[in-house]
């Protein structure tokens, strides 16, 4: 049974939730601290966060950037739930690292579906990888079965919406794919297209992986990933 954190101050909202992540059978934990939430994703346990953006001692966005900076943690998937739906909440919330937002209210079974589906991500492999479980590229290593990456031989901390990302191109190197169509292959069809999302995680993508240059942008038409393969031996 997957076991989730909410770390949000609002005394009345955890119990609901608890209650109704249980008819999906979810077991929903609450913390309404950063520091004791931060505290109890360090003991383990855990398959996903929900972090409100308004919180005491720390805000939900420099939890998310602690969290993801936090070794044996920092690939929790994380949903954000940000205040009035502002726009520039969702953008700082996807930069820094969260897989998916929503705002503030919301229905109950859509945050519940939005968990479920970065749960359904994080488990599998993309369906569009190609059957090998290994894929180097010059300077590149995509372990499929570990979810781990390498550039150089130097594990990378990625998160999951970066892994699926990254090994959705690589199963078809040289493939165009469009924001739309990368959305729609990660995050469900349930889920509320944001094209923007795309060029965020592909921005994030980038840096970790410099100085490799290995996605290319093509303008009005999307992301391919334009690594060379490894040189004959």
């Amino acid at each position: 049974m997957p076991r989730i954190l909410l770390i949000d101050d609002d005394v009345h909202l955890a119990p609901p939730l608890t209650t109704y992540f249980a008819r999906f059978d979810c077991t929903l934990d609450s913390a309404q601290r950063p520091s004791e939430g931060l505290a109890r994703l360090r003991a383990g346990g855990y398959d996903a966060a929900i972090l409100d953006v308004m919180l005491p001692e720390m805000d939900g966005f420099a939890l998310c950037r602690e969290i993801r900076a936090q070794p044996g943690i920092g690939d929790i998937p994380i949903v954000m739930l940000t205040a009035r739906g502002e726009v520039m909440d969702r953008v700082v919330g996807l930069e820094l690292g969260a897989d998916d937002y929503l705002p503030k209210p919301f229905e109950p079974r859509e945050l519940v579906a939005r968990v479920q589906t970065i749960l359904r991500r994080q488990r599998s492999r993309p369906a569009a990888a190609a059957p090998a479980q290994r894929l180097v590229f010059d300077g590149l290593a995509i372990d499929l079965d570990r979810r781990e990456v390498q550039r150089h031989g130097e594990v990378l901390e990625l998160t999951g919406t970066e892994f699926e990302l990254l090994a959705l191109l690589a199963s078809e190197p040289g493939k165009v794919f469009g924001r739309d169509d990368i959305l729609n292959r990660l995050r469900g069809h349930e889920a509320e297209l944001y094209t923007r999302a795309v060029d965020i995680v592909v921005s994030r993508l980038r840096r970790k992986l410099e100085p490799l240059e290995c996605i290319k942008t093509l303008r009005n038409a999307g992301y391919a990933l334009a690594v060379a393969p490894p040189p004959a031996a």
